[in-house]
């Protein structure tokens, strides 16, 4: 199971914001707006699972999803998207964690358990994102859990239920992808030629997103990585190489000892 976020719709209400801090009680984050735009929570956080970006543009005149014109040859128009935890497919976090506080549940999603969770904070480099935060005062990593809760009751998780524009979709991630790509090729046709998926392929750097993104600019532009490889990809091959030194180490150790003896003179 999975997120498709089409953020060609979202009109930057907030409203997936507020619902998953109710329904999962996440503390309030100080809420201070940048000056940069109209956005009062700047980021993902421990205390942030759902943050919408404003991001203002101005683009050439003609451009079939812009939006009021400035007077001098171009366009204003805001991007909005409600950002959240990618669940990755190839989950870094998981692979680092030393206590099994990160977990994969049976749809497919990554959930921190605070209980078990320690503070010591090995999740946060490994995210390619940079989505799981340490809270202050608190010292446990938090993240978005899909609402792991109301999935086992049957039920969609607070941010996709409280869209109005169903900018943020929820269901079977197979059927997701078959319904962004749709809505791409409608963008597409109607002269929206940046539109482009995000996170969808099972083929990228982490296997695929369980929460992927419909988008109408580089992925730069939202603050995403273009090319995100799972951080811990290469560590098999970094043991095994650790381990080669070592034992050639330990050869080279026997073999002086084996000539010299144990006291350093020659037999």
């Amino acid at each position: 199971m999975g997120f498709f976020t089409d953020t060609s719709v979202c009109i930057g209400c907030k409203a997936c914001e507020v619902a998953c801090k109710e329904w999962n009680a996440v503390p309030e984050d100080g809420l201070e707006f940048t000056g940069m735009s109209y956005d009062n929570t700047q980021g993902l956080s421990a205390d942030t699972w759902r943050h919408v970006a404003f991001i203002e543009q101005n683009k050439p005149m003609g451009h079939a999803e812009t939006g009021a014109g400035h007077g001098d040859g171009t366009d204003l128009r805001w991007l909005m998207a409600s950002d959240v935890c990618k669940h990755c497919t190839h989950a870094a976090c998981l692979d680092v964690c030393p206590t099994g506080s990160l977990f994969r549940t049976e749809f497919g999603t990554v959930v921190v358990q605070e209980d078990i969770c320690n503070g010591c904070g090995y999740c946060i480099p490994a995210c390619p994102y940079g989505v799981i935060d340490q809270r202050k005062g608190d010292g446990r990593a938090w993240k978005c859990t899909m609402c792991y809760d109301r999935l086992g009751a049957g039920q969609e998780p607070a941010c996709a239920k409280a869209c109005p524009t169903d900018s943020i979709q929820y269901g079977p991630l197979e059927e997701l992808r078959e319904r962004a790509a749709l809505r791409v090729e409608q963008l597409h046709d109607i002269g929206v030629a940046d539109a482009r998926l995000y996170g969808h392929d099972p083929q990228d750097g982490v296997g695929g997103d369980g929460a992927f993104f419909l988008l109408l600019d580089e992925p730069e532009v939202y603050g995403l990585p273009p090319d995100p490889v799972v951080t811990t990809r290469d560590l098999p091959a970094m043991w095994k190489h650790a381990g080669l030194a070592a034992a050639t180490l330990l050869g080279g150790l026997a073999a002086v000892f084996a000539v010299h003896g144990p006291r350093g003179g020659a037999r």
